[in-house]
């Protein structure tokens, strides 16, 4: 974004700082509140005009100066910002709405020059737009001030040295952001990767119970396994200002565990220290591990939902396997881990997390079809409920049931419900705010979807699952020229990641551009393998391609059983075939199954012809949409 003064001044107001040249937003005295680029810049062209209505026009051509967008973007950066202000709804302390015409920022400003030893002060004027009179007082005042501060740069040049110094983030200031590394073996032909990710994911989980820093999640962390991976790079690609890793090495019944925790922007070690104990004691070390973390980075830790952990040892141990095959995030490996986690229940009937973590098994297989829904869902409730009896205060637990609400039983309100608990419990949590923005974007809430799905993003910004869902979130709010941007970048990112792809045909097919759907289809089903692929038949279907499309459901038709048939697939491409009554046919079989897909029916504009007819109207009514 262009700037409008020579320099990159520093903007103070209210116990905030906005650093124009190293684009932060920093709460004093030295916490980092992170911003998204474009929410940044309109922080900062906002706080440059500090008392100055500013159109709504003039905004969205400042901040986005190459790119036609809607208001819809800009109000959504005025509501994010707001947030991260700390202003709650209903007040107007920071920015203030203007009716007709924009927004005013409205604290008083200071501006302070690049070398730090000239400051102007901008006070906030309560004059409406057009207020030519209230322009030229202000101006004159501040070049008045301007005169003064001229002259106190001779006198203060002499301390410019220590001013600039102060500018910097100071060595012992609190870290806000970490991130725990799989543990690395020492000796690397003796890996045990279980013990090294569940060495990580306890990590994770007691440092995350803090309010004053964001842990990277394990899904995060997983892909810097290797034995010579970098840690301050994959401190850098994760964008966290702090790294804990270590070593590992078992010999017997003893285990010798290596820590260490760097801090990122100088590769400091900010503290290190070798464990030599008895496996038994494992729980001992990581409690140990955390608090001296904790001390070094000056956060506390909350002990709340102990209540969810085991002391048996071989429990743990199994809990660790079933999440590292969770984690991994394949059908086959979402299968593997549920005898992993019922055989530390079997061992520890009160352990919650295992609860937890085979509720999220069965609930992800059903949700992708490769169980069916009749047999993953209950499963999953069971696990899910007896979770919260055992630990009401368990954030993954209520998030488990949140998606059982939305994908199976159809629940919005208690779905919605859930989610908030969840996140209450665990702000941090990114795939909370993920699962969230589902719940919100199917039931039509798009504003406030995108505005959690940024949320998880912010959390962890490397996330290819919500980055996707985020194009799709786009497209189902009616923004498809964003969406198809914004999917371009994630494949760029990763260019084997199917959902983009999936996301991306569904996209053309809303702009008509039926050959480049049918192409994207085509990567997805290159890289998945799965031929109950919808978007791709449909856009054959309305391109006049009507036999390769028939060749398709036929497929769909003769290879499926009754317990896998994918009905909401089938009746998409009923619909493109323009065979409107055997759509209507299917969506019912659909809905009699529980298919999860039908959670979409209000948002996908695929369906848009049939929403008028009596029987799709009627489905809607009995789905509560």
């Amino acid at each position: 974004m262009a700037t409008d003064q020579p320099t990159a001044p520093i903007y103070e107001f209210n116990g905030f700082r906005v650093d124009a040249a190293k684009r932060l937003l920093v709460r004093t005295p030295d916490v980092t509140v992170p911003l998204t680029p474009k929410v940044f810049d309109t922080l900062l062209y906002l706080a440059r005009h500090s008392g100055k209505v500013i159109e709504k026009d003039e905004l969205m051509r400042e901040i986005w100066p190459d790119s036609i967008v809607e208001e819809n973007n800009l109000t959504q950066n005025i509501s994010v910002l707001r947030r991260s202000l700390g202003e709650k709804p209903g007040e107007q302390t920071f920015i203030a709405t203007v009716t007709g015409h924009g927004y005013r920022f409205v604290p008083e400003v200071t501006v302070i020059n690049a070398d730090e030893s000239n400051r102007v002060v901008e006070r906030s004027s309560n004059a409406g737009p057009g207020s030519v009179q209230g322009d030229k007082n202000r101006s004159d005042h501040r070049i008045r001030i301007v005169a003064v501060a001229a002259f106190a740069v001779l006198a203060l040049s002499a301390f410019g040295f220590f001013l600039r110094r102060s500018d910097q983030k100071s060595p012992g200031a609190p870290i806000t952001s970490l991130a725990v590394l799989p543990f690395k073996p020492l000796v690397p032909e003796n890996r045990n990767e279980a013990l090294e990710f569940g060495l990580a994911d306890s990590l994770i989980s007691k440092l995350s119970g803090s309010e004053d820093i964001v842990v990277r999640p394990l899904s995060a962390i997983r892909q810097y396994s290797s034995v010579d991976q970098d840690s301050l790079e994959a401190a850098r690609e994760l964008g966290v200002e702090s790294i804990l890793d270590g070593t590992i090495q078992t010999w017997g019944e003893r285990i010798r565990i290596s820590a260490k925790l760097v801090r990122t922007s100088d590769g400091k070690q900010l503290w290190s220290e070798q464990f030599d104990e008895r496996f038994d004691d494992i729980f001992a070390i990581q409690d140990a591990i955390s608090a001296r973390v904790a001390t070094a980075i000056r956060i506390r830790l909350n002990t709340r939902g102990k209540k969810h952990s085991t002391d048996n040892l071989e429990a743990y141990r199994l809990y660790m396997l079933g999440r590292y095959h969770t984690a991994k995030g394949t059908p086959a490996d979402l299968r593997a881990s549920i005898p992993y986690f019922q055989q530390a229940i079997d061992l520890d009937p009160a352990y919650a997390l295992a609860y937890t973590g085979l509720a999220q098994a069965y609930g992800v297989l059903g949700i992708f079809g490769a169980m069916p829904v009749a047999q993953a869902f209950p499963k999953a409730k069971a696990a899910e409920q007896r979770a919260l009896e055992l630990d009401d205060s368990l954030a993954e637990a209520h998030i488990a049931r949140c998606m059982g609400l939305f994908w199976y039983e159809w629940d919005w309100r208690s779905a919605e419900k859930e989610c908030r608990r969840g996140i209450e419990l665990d702000p941090n949590n990114s795939a909370s705010h993920g699962h969230f923005a589902m719940v919100l974007s199917n039931t039509g809430r798009h504003g406030d979807a995108l505005a959690e799905v940024q949320r998880s993003l912010e959390l962890n910004p490397l996330d290819l699952t919500q980055n996707a869902l985020k194009g799709q979130f786009l497209l189902h709010a009616g923004r498809t020229d964003d969406a198809l941007e914004h999917l371009r970048k994630v494949t760029e990112l990763e260019p084997r990641f199917p959902l983009s792809y999936l996301f991306a045909a569904s996209a053309y097919i809303e702009k008509g551009m039926f050959v480049e759907a049918v192409g994207e289809s085509k990567k997805e089903h290159e890289l998945t393998g799965r031929s109950d692929l919808p978007f791709g038949a449909f856009a054959l279907a309305r391109s006049g391609r009507r036999a390769e499309a028939r060749a398709v459901l036929d497929q769909l038709l003769t290879g499926s059983t009754n317990s896998d048939m994918p009905a909401y697939n089938i009746a998409m491409i009923f619909n493109g075939l323009g065979e409107q009554d055997h759509a209507l046919d299917w969506l019912e079989k659909g809905y009699e199954q529980r298919d999860p897909k039908m959670t979409f029916l209000k948002v996908e504009p695929k369906w848009n012809d049939l929403r008028s007819l009596p029987r799709f109207v009627d489905l809607m009514k009995r789905m509560n949409l």
